[in-house]
C-alpha cells in the first residue's frame, strides 16, 4: 500500500509539471502574439526555386538573443522541412506545421551559428537568417541535412540582396 501510494504521488507531480509546462507555453504564445505580427505565408506563385535545402527548422528568435523561442502563431515547434530561395524571398515548408514566408527586402542578414533555441551543436553548422517582421527583428535557424549547404545560403543572401 505504501509503494502505491508514492507511486501515485511521483505520477501525480509529473502530471503537474507537464500541466505547467503546458500552461506556461501557451501563455508564452498569448503575450508574444500582440507583439509579434503575423508572419507572411508564402505566395500562391513565388516562382522557381534559386536554391533549395532539406533540413530541421530548429526555431525561431528574436535576433541576437538566441534563447528567447518565439513560439506563436505555430513557429514554435521544431521539425523536417524545406527552405526554398526564390526570387521574392524564403519559403520554410515545415512538414505538419504551417510553413511561412521571409520577403527577400525582410532579410537583415544570414550567418552559421552553432546554436539557437532547441540546438546547440559544437561547429557553426546551423544557418540563421535575421530577417524584420514589422518591427520585429527575428533570427530563424535551420540545420540542412548537407552542411556543406549553409555557406551557399549565406553567399546566395549576400550577393542576392537582402542580407547586409
Amino acid at each position: 500500500m505504501e509503494r502505491l501510494l508514492l507511486t501515485l504521488i511521483v505520477v501525480a507531480v509529473f502530471l503537474l509539471l507537464l500541466w505547467g509546462m503546458r500552461a506556461g507555453w501557451r501563455r508564452k504564445a498569448r503575450s508574444q502574439s500582440a507583439w509579434v505580427p503575423p508572419f507572411p505565408q508564402v505566395p500562391d506563385d513565388p516562382g522557381e526555386p534559386e536554391l533549395q535545402t532539406e533540413g530541421l527548422y530548429v526555431s525561431t528568435t528574436t535576433a541576437g538573443n538566441w534563447q528567447d523561442r518565439i513560439v506563436t502563431r505555430g513557429v514554435g515547434m521544431r521539425g523536417r522541412a524545406w527552405l526554398r530561395l526564390h526570387p521574392g524571398g524564403i519559403a520554410v515548408d515545415r512538414a505538419g506545421a504551417p510553413g511561412f514566408w521571409i520577403p527577400r527586402e525582410s532579410v537583415t542578414g544570414a550567418r552559421a551559428a552553432s546554436a539557437i533555441a532547441g540546438k546547440v551543436m559544437g561547429t557553426d553548422s546551423l544557418l540563421v537568417i535575421t530577417w524584420q517582421a514589422g518591427d520585429v527583428a527575428l533570427d530563424t535557424g535551420f540545420r540542412a541535412d548537407d552542411p556543406a549547404d549553409c555557406p551557399q545560403w549565406i553567399e546566395e543572401l549576400r550577393i542576392r540582396g537582402g542580407a547586409r
